[in-house]
């Protein structure tokens, strides 16, 4: 084969783990690093501000997958990930959560992933973190990812956190500090009320370094292998295919959906899977595609007294005062207040996540045309496993999705218990004052019966999609604790694919982290 151009490194998708990497990677000028991301640039107006992110959904700017029918919900799933550069770190709600310590604890424990426990991976939160209040030594300061408080408080907003803790939970204005538990505003990744993406942090930056070339609308279509290691990788470049050569490494970055279909596609999976398809096997690795998950979640909608965030937003006067300095409700994620708590009691890792927006949000439900408030009930620690696969061995067919939703049934009774609890919050003073009625038809029985015919009815997920690509040692895993992948040499994969086990709560931050992290390891 021959290759129109040589690199050290090549980097498969430049979302938020690709442009980490990089970022950190050209900071050695005597390595030429190559970054591919399948998507556009990130310039659509709606990236900046803050409360615009649902109108990307389902744009240019989204690969717009779903799942299969889920046996349990009778439902397909949206599952939106960001295809431009800064990837879903450029579409998200911008939320700053780690997840709790026990999460990292959990992963070198119980998947083997040895210097994956949260004192190890705190240097690489720290590291990445630029708090605009809080400080060391759990928080950095002066990290290129601006985490800041949010420049707009919608009054119901404000009286939910406010039912919250007189419902019970402790009030907490850091959900990443000594604890996680609590009620309280979202830090978000962004700076002066414009969204701070990883392409804002990381990659900007970088872009005049000469030994960096980024290419857009570069969707890879296999990676290329010799003698057992990776040596670089063919993309797409309009109508034709174009190889590029990795000396030192190829570090699939593509995410949940992308990394583990790129795998596949070339010959790196489950033996049989791949022969089905008439691909040759590379390396028979059964655990590619395995393993998937994410948080379900249901939404509970109330019709508001108004006007919700939508609503003041659309306001001349609003859009004016943040084109001149980034404040009032375009400056604000739609998902304004977070609360995390345990149903079982435990005081320390909680199993369901609220959040709280004074805007309709459920994905199958179309504008109501009245304003409304939503919360969102998220199962933290789901058991159910589900699993990617390819349809086509052609590369630009989405692959086979299926999150088997409740296939444990624990998942929905625990969803249920977390419904309960919130609906509760919900109808305590002050935020019961500003509530008119459901939008959606919450059962006036919260028996447990009723409640899961509601949730089977309305789940969705919170677009955390993780472990395709799973770290660990057991026979399953699809990289070691240092990202590389099994049976393979150059060849590794860094982003939210590796976790073994999704951390509770929101999976952006901890993306990073985990691409921070491979930096050290790839230098090393």
């Amino acid at each position: 084969m021959s290759y129109m151009d040589v690199f050290d490194y090549v980097i498969v998708g430049a979302g938020s783990a690709g442009c980490v990497l990089a970022g950190r990677l050209s900071e050695d000028p005597g390595r030429r690093v190559l970054l591919l991301e399948a998507g556009g640039e990130d310039t659509a107006p709606a990236v900046r501000i803050p409360a615009a992110f649902a109108t990307l959904l389902g744009t240019e700017c989204d690969w717009g997958y779903s799942t299969v029918r889920q046996t349990h919900t009778g439902t397909s799933i949206h599952m939106p990930r960001g295809r431009m550069l800064g990837g879903s770190s450029s579409l998200n709600a911008m939320a700053y959560i780690r997840g709790n310590h026990a999460d990292y604890d959990g992963w070198r424990d119980h998947h083997g992933a040895a210097g994956w426990g949260f004192d190890d991976v705190l240097p690489y939160f720290v590291r990445a973190e630029g708090n605009n209040r809080l400080a060391g030594p759990l928080h950095g300061t002066d990290g290129p990812l601006r985490v800041e408080d949010k420049v707009f408080d919608h009054e119901v907003c404000l009286a939910w956190v406010e039912s919250a803790a007189e419902w019970g939970l402790r009030r907490t204005d850091d959900f990443n500090g000594e604890s996680q538990m609590g009620t309280g505003p979202f830090q978000l990744t962004c700076h002066d009320g414009q969204r701070w993406s990883a392409a804002d942090a990381y990659l900007r930056p970088a872009l005049e370094r000469p030994n960096l070339e980024v290419r857009t609308g570069a969707q890879v279509t296999r990676v290329v292998v010799e003698n057992g290691r990776a040596v670089g990788v063919v993309h797409r470049d309009g109508d034709r295919e174009v190889a590029v050569r990795a000396e030192a490494e190829v570090l699939l970055c593509g995410g949940s959906i992308n990394s583990p279909q790129l795998l596949l596609l070339s010959g790196i999976g489950p033996a049989d899977h791949l022969r089905d398809f008439g691909i040759d096997v590379v390396v028979d690795l059964p655990g590619v595609g395995s393993n998937l998950h994410d948080h379900p979640t249901v939404p509970l909608i109330q019709v508001i007294t108004g006007p919700d965030l939508a609503d003041l937003a659309a306001t001349p006067a609003a859009q004016t005062l943040w084109a001149q300095c980034g404040r009032g409700p375009l400056g604000t994620s739609p998902a304004e207040m977070c609360a995390f708590f345990s149903t079982r009691g435990n005081l320390t890792v909680p199993d369901m996540q609220v959040h709280a927006g004074a805007m309709p949000f459920a994905d199958t439900l179309a504008p109501p045309g009245r304003p409304c408030m939503t919360t969102t009930v998220s199962l933290l620690a789901p058991r159910s496993r589900g699993t990617l696969k390819l349809r086509s061995a052609d590369p630009l067919s989405h692959p086979e999705i299926d999150l088997a939703l409740y296939d444990d049934r624990r998942d929905l009774d625990d969803l249920v218990h977390g419904l309960q609890n919130t609906i509760a919050m919900t109808e305590t003073d002050p935020v019961a004052q500003y509530l008119v009625e459901p939008l959606l038809p919450i059962p006036t029985d919260l028996d447990g019966g009723a409640m899961a015919a509601y949730a089977r009815r309305w789940t969705q997920t919170m677009y955390h999609p993780v472990g395709t690509c799973a770290m660990g040692t057991g026979d399953d895993a699809v990289v070691d604790p240092h990202l590389r992948v099994r049976g393979m040499g150059g060849l590794r994969v860094v982003d939210a694919s590796v976790m073994p086990q999704i951390v509770r709560g929101n999976t952006n931050a901890g993306t990073i982290m985990i691409a921070e992290k491979a930096a050290d390891l790839i230098r090393s």
